[in-house]
């Protein structure tokens, strides 16, 4: 018991770091093309991550965890950013943000794919339920939303789930936040040269809240909110912890309110709060 509740603490406070990552994406992306800064915050992020593992002494991983540490890099390190940054030139980020309330439901799918996890059938119900009630508001929403936008967030949401997962699963013998380290470095030999070219024909132009951007995701969303999620996620189960992201957008849109001032129309709230229902109600059936 007391192990699960470190878990769902670790995991909350994952969940309000990641709430950021939307609202600094869409800022970025405003002075900064959306290749640039997927590999910009994974080469700022590898270096930090890479200056721990050698401070700490950490071993390399084994061969065998090459694989999934490929495709943590490929989910949560260069697709989940990537898509996210286009799908964010094309809807706000009060938008985007709603469709987080999918990531529970991709998270706990990979988690009985990738680690074996066996939710009962209550869970399964309440997380469908509010996943749906995500794809049914974005689908009313007409004007502020987009068909590319909207398709770039769901396919956004596949692959984190997957990234989040099969972290999961290879920190139960890694560590957490060695997993996310590793990933990373794993990337940087990609990722550098693609900073390299996309990088902007000029620095000057490009604002402050550009730069403040750029360095929230590199070091909160790309590396510091991973060491609290994937311990959270080891500790307290990763389908059931992960409906914790059911509450991302709660705090994600108070941030594009009160830091963007994008519209947060009453409609938007309402959702997010039947999504909160679901959770709860998900976690008591796990």
């Amino acid at each position: 018991m007391q192990q699960t509740s470190r878990g769902w603490g670790s995991g909350l406070v994952g969940v309000v770091i990641f709430s950021g990552s939307l609202p600094a994406t869409r800022v970025a992306v405003g002075g900064f093309e959306p290749v640039f800064l997927t590999s910009a915050r994974a080469v700022i992020a590898a270096l930090l991550g890479g200056a721990l593992l050698l401070a700490l002494r950490q071993p390399r991983p084994a061969a065998s965890d090459l694989v999934a540490l490929l495709i943590v890099a490929v989910g949560v390190v260069v697709g989940f950013p990537l898509l996210t940054a286009m799908a964010l030139q094309h809807v706000t980020s009060a938008h985007s943000i709603v469709f987080i309330g999918l990531l529970p439901l991709a998270t706990a799918a990979f988690a009985v794919l990738r680690g074996g996890e066996r939710p009962r059938l209550g869970f399964w119900i309440f997380s469908l339920l509010g996943s749906l009630s995500v794809v049914g508001f974005a689908l009313a929403q007409g004007g502020s939303g987009s068909g590319v936008g909207d398709l770039l967030m769901v396919a956004a949401v596949v692959l984190c789930g997957l990234g989040y997962a099969e972290g999961a699963v290879l920190s139960r013998r890694l560590g957490g936040w060695q997993v996310i380290c590793w990933a990373l470095a794993l990337a940087l030999p990609i990722m550098v040269p693609i900073a390299l070219v996309t990088q902007p024909p000029t620095w000057q132009g490009i604002g402050a809240p550009a730069w403040l951007g750029l360095a929230y995701v590199s070091v909160f969303s790309m590396l510091v909110g991973f060491v609290f999620w994937y311990r959270g996620l080891v500790l307290g189960g990763i389908a059931k912890v992960g409906q914790l992201q059911l509450l991302q957008p709660f705090f994600g849109l108070a941030l594009a309110g009160a830091l963007l001032h994008e519209p947060v129309p009453i409609a938007m709230v309402a959702v997010t709060g039947f999504i909160v229902l679901c959770v709860a109600a998900a976690k008591r059936t796990a």
